[in-house]
């Protein structure tokens, strides 16, 4: 991983995006030493939304395991609920 101070990869911005689009590194910008954000490769990112959906089925189906989540709640109550 490179760390890049936030100023540097603003005036370096297209060197910065190819260093992670081709190099496929990643780039932590940071300011003042601290750590700010982090540009990624796609690919990264697409794996990350992998990993999250499978965590996501596996809370759903762990949901619906649990008896007391069979009864049914009717949709007008939802929508009130949640404000919609």
């Amino acid at each position: 991983m490179i760390r890049v101070e936030a100023t540097k990869a603003r005036n370096d911005f297209a060197a910065t995006i190819n260093l992670v689009a081709y190099g496929r590194d990643r780039v932590v910008l940071q300011r003042r030493g601290k750590a700010l954000v982090a540009i990624v490769p796609m690919a990264d990112v697409e794996l990350l939304e992998k990993l999250e959906d499978h965590l996501d089925l596996e809370d759903a189906r762990r949901a619906l395991a649990n008896p007391r989540n069979r009864k049914r709640i009717p949709w007008k109550k939802v929508r009130a609920q949640l404000g919609l």
